[in-house]
């Protein structure tokens, strides 16, 4: 009843604010009924109530609407439709909850016995701190692959100081895909020991998780469209940790009329969105001003970094992907650098690169393309892409300058996002990395698979001295000119890039 008086008091106030206006109800809703002014006059209170039963039917609709379709997962007495995969974990129901006990062995899932595709899933989950767990979507186990290894996608339940629930983690298979590390206002959502709402839409290559009602994840990735649901207990190397436990409760899926039920629950546009798609550009990245830099099939908006047009030899468009082509190893010697032919000065750039075994290259910027004319690379500050297992030139330098991520020779990247750990979250030779440069001004970051490796100023005189003991203290002013093209380099080793894609930062992000 008081949601009709609402209705009421709102519809009443729509009537009344055309009148303030200047216009008369009868003026405006007569010519509609096709009935006399006074007629309408006369039966206004009656419309009032007719027009608000009608809002208030149509509300109560739209509300049952959105809880029709759910398909309970657990009947909270058995788990009858699920199965046990993987280590030696064990899963039992406990008053009406699912409850995970740690043990010896490797990951344990409790998996659906039903595949899904498209939809939204809603749960409750808590868990024990000191313990990591997860909730797997669109995930498989087939003999084919690592001998039957749970292996997809996984919503993280994580108890640690890094604060990474609602991240994406694509289990067994590319790692973490979408660490919290850019979106900080999620971080406490999350309340270790307590229930906690979790929800995660999977609708065609766009996936978004939420916890507690706030939105954490936004990821475009379109490896794997079907799987099951499944319950992660995570292994425990601390035999201490034996015997805690990760509770779940409330599960439920719903796979029709996706559309309004994603519309119920708003996303936050400022979440922002990671897109594994090669050579793309969503709806979202375009509205944020992103734009690519490569189109994915042709040479255009390249060019020798040496010549007024691209290289002849030693690149090659397969694919989707502009490589440089292995030609022993040597600096620049075969095709050569290749650079944007705009210049850039505020902006943001990304890309996806992928090494073979004991590969070296980078992406430079603030490149002046004119002040070596011999032999060599062209100038610039570098991120650093290399196989630093492999490579030599891991070794080289001052305390890891020359690693990936590193701003080449200049300083070393390590991990400046996950409190507690210093190394690189780096993926083999054969998988594609993320490679992110961001330049506010002087004020530099570099970005490897999200996770922020290298900050610096520019224009401080601890950068000064800093170029002064490295190979580039000859060239006057490094590292400080206003703007320049992006390269690519050409180290004589087959690397391959894509999804090349650049944002200029606006005055009010600088």
């Amino acid at each position: 009843m008081k949601t009709k008086s609402i209705l009421f008091s709102a519809t009443r106030s729509v009537f009344n604010a055309i009148s303030a206006a200047g216009v008369k109800y009868s003026s405006v809703f007569a010519p509609i009924f096709n009935v006399n002014r006074s007629w309408f006059v006369k039966m206004k209170k009656t419309l009032l109530l007719i027009a608000t039963a009608l809002l208030y039917a149509g509300m109560q609709q739209d509300v049952r609407a959105q809880h029709e379709d759910w398909l309970a997962l657990f009947d909270g007495r058995s788990l009858e439709g699920w199965r046990v995969l993987g280590g030696g974990a064990t899963y039992a129901v406990v008053d009406g909850v699912i409850v995970g006990t740690t043990g010896p062995g490797p990951n344990t899932f409790l998996a659906t016995d039903a595949l899904y595709s498209n939809f939204i899933l809603e749960l409750e989950a808590k868990v024990d701190s000191g313990l990591n767990s997860g909730v797997q979507f669109r995930s498989n186990a087939h003999s084919t692959y690592m001998n039957a290894r749970v292996h997809g996608y996984q919503l993280e339940l994580d108890t640690s100081s890094r604060k990474w629930t609602g991240g994406i983690y694509d289990e067994a298979r590319r790692g973490w895909l979408y660490p919290v590390t850019r979106n900080k206002d999620s971080a406490e959502a999350f309340r270790v020991g307590e229930w906690n709402r979790l929800r995660i839409e999977a609708i065609g290559s766009t996936i978004r998780t939420w916890v507690n009602g706030i939105p954490v994840a936004h990821l475009l990735d379109d490896m794997t469209v079907t799987g099951f649901v499944a319950l992660q207990v995570h292994s425990v190397k601390d035999k201490s940790l034996y015997g805690r436990q990760v509770m779940w409760r409330n599960i439920r899926i719903k796979t029709t009329d996706l559309d309004r039920a994603r519309r119920a629950v708003p996303a936050d546009e400022d979440v922002e969105q990671f897109n594994y798609i090669a050579n793309t550009l969503t709806e979202t990245e375009q509205k944020a001003g992103w734009r690519l830099l490569w189109d994915g099939k042709t040479t255009k908006g390249w060019r020798s970094a040496k010549a007024d047009r691209f290289p002849q030899k030693g690149w090659e468009i397969n694919n989707g992907m502009l490589s440089v082509l292995a030609s022993g190893g040597a600096e620049a010697a075969h095709g050569g650098d290749i650079i944007t032919e705009r210049e850039y000065s505020d902006f943001d750039v990304q890309l996806d690169f992928r090494i073979t075994k004991g590969a070296n290259s980078g992406i430079k910027y603030f490149v002046d393309p004119d002040l070596l004319k011999g032999r060599g690379s062209a100038i610039g500050l570098e991120f650093q892409i290399l196989d630093d297992k492999y490579h030599p030139d891991a070794k080289q330098g001052t305390a890891g300058n020359r690693t990936v991520g590193s701003l080449y020779d200049l300083i070393p990247a390590v991990n400046l996002s996950e409190p507690g750990r210093k190394s690189k979250r780096i993926k083999p030779p054969g998988q594609w990395n993320r490679a992110r440069v961001i330049v506010r001004g002087n004020r530099v970051e570099h970005w490897l698979n999200h996770i922020k490796v290298v900050e610096y100023n520019r224009g401080t005189q601890v950068f000064a001295a800093l170029v002064a003991r490295s190979k580039y203290a000859k060239w006057p002013n490094f590292g400080r000119w206003e703007k320049g093209p992006i390269l690519l380099q050409d180290h004589g080793d087959l690397v391959s890039f894509r999804s090349i894609k650049i944002r200029e930062l606006t005055p009010e992000e600088r």
